[in-house]
């Protein structure tokens, strides 16, 4: 499927990675700032909206026909960078909400839930957007969109889809005025089944989260 089925104004490809880079480039530059915790009242919505925005541009690299590299072998782009300040901020800052359950492939059948991070899944993306806007800076796009693409389907993309449905349960939880469940005393290395995540859950009021997080409830 070419980007022009896309409803683009224009297919030509230069166009579609410019959008594409300044996608992840916003997404990059927004999550950072909100690690910094100078505003954590809008911390929850406000990833909401920057992880939705950038599964749109994932979308639009799952839909995209397959982008083949101009070279065989990659680059070698040096170390990646460092995100595990940046993963700790997140982790302090979402304390109350970081721990989800998660099911990592819903076609797979009788898999259990296990816990999740929202720090950590942050910071996974992130590493992948970052590969990639590293070749995009030297000058590859077409590398770059390689990559974007083929860790969208590979890791970032679920874990993206992950995170916002964590985020979306969150703002739900507040506005619509119901009870939070809490996993509490889980760990993201236990592999642990429903019943088992049902007796670990602590209730946890909506409003009582509702303050920190920024979030109004529904009267």
């Amino acid at each position: 499927m070419s980007d022009a089925t896309l409803h683009e104004t224009s297919p030509d490809p230069d166009d579609f990675v410019v959008q594409i880079a300044d996608q992840v480039e916003s997404f990059l530059v927004a999550v950072t700032e909100v690690a910094k915790g100078d505003e954590p009242d809008s911390a929850v919505p406000f990833l909401l909206l920057e992880v939705s925005q950038l599964l749109l541009a994932g979308g639009r690299l799952g839909a995209h026909e397959d982008i083949v590299p101009e070279e065989r072998y990659e680059p070698d782009l040096g170390p990646e960078a460092d995100v595990d300040e940046l993963r700790e901020r997140l982790a302090v800052m979402l304390e109350p909400i970081d721990v989800y359950s998660e099911v990592f492939d819903p076609y797979e059948p009788r898999k259990a839930p296990v816990p999740a991070r929202i720090s950590d899944d942050l910071a996974d993306v992130i590493t992948d957007l970052r590969h990639g806007m590293a070749h995009y800076r030297a000058g590859r796009t077409t590398e770059a969109l390689w990559w974007w693409q083929f860790s969208y389907f590979s890791n970032w993309g679920s874990t993206a889809s992950a995170t916002l449905r964590a985020l979306q349960s969150v703002v739900a939880h507040v506005r619509l005025n119901q009870p939070l469940e809490e996993l509490n005393g889980l760990d993201t290395d236990q592999d642990l089944g429903e019943e088992v995540l049902a007796e670990e859950a602590g209730k946890v009021m909506a409003e009582e989260i509702a303050g920190p997080l920024g979030l109004r409830t529904v009267k």
